[in-house]
């Protein structure tokens, strides 16, 4: 048998092959290795023979350094081994556990394989038996013995077990062989040599050169003891002096007795004092040059530097509050009454468990900053930790005190950072966090934030319980699909959804014109932004549902401004849309309306994304061919349905539509979304599809004023979408002016801003004839393509 294709597309290997991996280092029979895959080859093979359940071959390799070993490379003398598992290791390197099983030589080398494959034949061990081999075996043994115990560490008890159970001289012969600090080559010797008596004289041989270096090291090692022991008398009898000096009362240790205060003072709770005592007993006993009392004391300073008491809470004013939000932050209104809730229940019930807060929403919208308002408001120190990029549970948990330079978990560090046990904590990026090789902190935080189990939180540095009931947790997060089930349903959440072009404005010239001439040492007599010049950097230079890319550009227009003040320039400065170019350059964001065409088979889509809603366009085009869809634009999985239920769906109205069915039949369908490097996913693309491919199959033009959202079904319906005030305010951004939105997501218009309602025409969907009818033209197209300009 020469080997077949596997129904993967993989040659089997042949029943009389082995694999052959090579090593760095000689493996003998009956000791298990661990052996390190660190070629492709060497994984490939592991991984086929574990498959086939074939054994491998280790083969030493002439040349250790050569990076890619062949045939002519190798022993032809290796060892028969088994797997006994596969594992990553913690370097990421793949490991596999082997047990030699017996001796084989190679006879020849089969090819074909993207790894080493070989025939050859097993060396059965020969037999042990005569007085000569019998007198070899126990002289063996009682060298392995003798060098086990002069060995300067304990050697583990079941290689000693081993050694004095050996079943055979073959056995002893290559169990010694294995551990004897030999070169490769000198193993490869032993392992070549099959005759019984040769073998455990050569491994006897070795054994006894290296007993000589053994003996000389014990004897030297005793006389480094003897040379120690007057400086070892004299420590102990230092360590006897303090502790006679501790007895009297005499000698204490300014430190200790500042601890010994700082512990009564702290306001621990008893079982916490017990704990911090019996440390300080411990810390008293330990000389000061011992690198153990600088943990006990680095342990003892934490506990008394928390704050375990709780101090009296100011009263909230809810008057104060709402002033404070409202110098805070523009609009944001129904965000800044659900906060007033919260702080009024805060104020009628402080012993109560109020809800965790998690605000979500795209970046630069106020989420931190909101958190910071709620600690001014409540008159609370406000700490944030970020969670980004978190993946060891010991971040939130604390590091076990039997680690070198082990320290409290993030936790802990914020509260004593706050030094109030009622601070206000921002737990940032909470979306961000991933399990690892070291736990999950998502599971950890579940402590954290759960009421029920807060009061007695257990950091694992400081192994005691400390109560963080009292801590106001809010937490913010970019979106909520990546934050694990459990620990969603321990917080509210309170989602913020992007600015628009209005409320940018009003915050540009309310909060970021004036921090930034704060920040680059200009006065507002010395700058003037027009309005129409932020708003022009609104629309061409930033493209975002947050603030923080329009105050870079208005830093940026003002760094400009300072360079001319700072080279004596004192006439003040009035910047204008037509100044805007020469500082920042071309505009950076396409205007979107100029990309609208009248030509049959395009349609405008809209679309959600986390940093807010964008118009997206769909393109259909017909070519003779056999009835394929053809998708492109890196489409997801729930919008490729999409597109085969709207392309269905034009089918079953093929006649109401005045399309000859055949047509499908005899052409391919082409639908493309433009940004083809973007992914792009989910149903909301269902009608602007299907009307797409009924304006390309009737020659008639979607309109080029009119966007549309929303999921079909078979039946032309128009089904509800997520995202609408988004979608909404990207429209009137771009400049369409009428939407057509599912009739079922009706209830969502009143999260749309007053101010985009107003520049647009709603237009409510129940069917797929209701859009046909309101965005389809009812004349035929011209194939010539009509550019529409921003203006219209």
């Amino acid at each position: 048998m020469n080997g077949e294709q596997s129904a993967n597309g993989a040659r089997t290997l042949p029943d009389d092959a082995v694999v052959v991996v090579p090593v760095s280092n000689v493996i003998f029979p009956g000791v298990v290795f661990p052996i390190v895959l660190d070629r492709p080859s060497a994984v490939a093979a592991a991984q086929q023979a574990l498959r086939e359940q074939h054994p491998l071959v280790l083969v030493l390799q002439q040349d250790v350094q050569a990076p890619d070993p062949g045939p002519q490379s190798l022993h032809r003398m290796g060892t028969l081994a088994n797997v006994l598992r596969y594992v990553t290791g913690p370097d990421g390197a793949p490991h596999v556990a082997c047990q030699g099983v017996e001796r084989f030589e190679i006879d020849e080398w089969v090819e074909g394989f993207p790894f080493l494959v070989a025939r050859g034949r097993r060396i059965p061990e020969p037999e042990a038996e005569g007085a000569a081999i019998e007198a070899r075996f126990l002289h063996l043994r009682s060298q392995a013995l003798e060098a086990l115990q002069l060995l300067p560490q304990s050697p583990p008890g079941e290689l000693v077990a081993a050694v004095e159970g050996a079943s055979s001289p073959a056995a002893l012969a290559d169990l010694v062989a294995a551990y004897l600090d030999l070169q490769p080559p000198e193993k490869q010797q032993i392992l070549e040599t099959i005759d019984l008596e040769a073998r455990l004289d050569k491994v006897s041989a070795f054994l006894a050169q290296r007993l000589e270096v053994l003996r000389l090291t014990s004897e030297i090692a005793q006389r480094t003891r003897q040379s120690l022991g007057e400086r070892q008398r004299e420590t102990l009898l230092r360590e006897q002096m303090a502790a006679i000096q501790r007895e009297l009362g005499e000698g204490e240790r300014e430190e200790l007795v500042e601890l010994e205060a700082a512990i009564e003072n702290a306001g621990m709770p008893e079982e916490v004092v017990q704990q911090a005592r019996k440390e300080l007993r411990r810390l008293a006993r330990t000389p000061e040059a011992a690198a153990e009392y600088g943990m006990v004391r680095t342990y003892l300073e934490w506990l008394v530097e928390l704050p375990w008491g709780v101090p009296e809470a100011a009263p909230i004013d809810l008057a104060e509050a709402r002033r404070i939000l409202d110098e805070d932050h523009f609009g944001l209104e129904k965000i800044k009454q659900r906060i007033i809730e919260h702080l009024a229940v805060r104020r009628l019930a402080p012993e109560g468990k109020a809800p965790i807060l998690c605000f979500v929403g795209p970046p630069g919208v106020g989420k931190t900053s909101l958190g910071q308002s709620i600690a001014r408001a409540m008159h609370r120190p406000f700490v944030r930790v970020s969670l980004g990029g978190v993946h060891d549970e010991s971040e939130i948990r604390g590091h076990r005190r039997t680690y070198v330079g082990a320290l409290p978990g993030n936790i802990i560090q914020a509260i004593r950072k706050a030094g109030r046990r009622d601070c206000v904590m921002m737990l940032d990026e909470i979306d961000k966090m991933s399990a690892g090789i070291h736990g999950d902190p998502s599971a950890a935080l579940l402590e954290v934030l759960d009421p029920e189990q807060n009061v007695a939180f257990r950091d694992n540095y400081l192994a005691v319980p400390f109560d963080l009931s009292r801590v106001v947790f809010i937490a913010t997060a970019n979106m909520l699909d990546t934050i694990p089930g459990p620990l969603r349903d321990r917080m509210e959440v309170i989602q913020l959804s992007g600015y628009t072009a209005g409320e940018k404005r009003q915050i540009a010239e309310r909060y970021l014109v004036r921090r930034q001439l704060e920040a680059n040492g200009l006065t507002a007599e010395q700058v003037q932004i027009e309005p129409a010049a932020l708003e022009t950097l609104i629309a061409r230079y930033t493209r975002e549902a947050g603030v923080r890319s329009l105050e870079r550009e208005i830093g940026r227009l003002l760094r400009h401004v300072a360079v001319r003040f700072a080279e004596g320039h004192t006439e003040p400065v009035r910047i204008g849309p037509t100044n805007l170019e020469p500082i920042l350059g071309p505009p950076r964001v396409e205007n979107e309306v100029a990309m609208r065409t009248s030509v049959p088979g395009v349609a405008t889509g809209l679309a959600w994304t986390p940093v807010g809603g964008e118009i997206l366009f769909i393109e259909a085009t017909r070519t003779p061919g056999d009835g394929r869809l053809i998708l492109t634009g890196q489409l997801g999985e729930v919008m490729r349905e999409s597109a085969q239920t709207a392309l269905s769906l034009v089918k079953s109205r093929a006649e109401a539509l005045g399309v000859t069915p055949s047509l499908f039949k005899e052409s391919d369908i082409h639908i493309h979304v433009p940004a083809g490097a973007t992914p792009k996913d989910g149903p909301s693309a269902g009608v602007a599809m299907t009307m797409a491919l009924i304006s390309l199959l009737t020659d008639r033009t979607v309109r080029s004023d009119t966007a549309m959202t929303g999921e079909i079904s078979l039946r032309g319906l128009v089904l509800p979408v997520g995202g609408i005030k988004e979608k909404v305010v990207a429209a009137a951004t771009a400049g369409v002016r009428r939407v057509l939105l599912p009739a079922r997501n009706r209830a969502d218009e009143r999260d749309i801003p007053e101010e985009t309602r107003q520049t647009l025409e709603l237009i409510w969907l129940e069917r797929i004839e209701d859009a046909i009818e309101a965005g389809l033209d009812p004349r035929r197209g011209d194939v010539r393509q009509t550019q529409v300009r921003a203006a219209s």
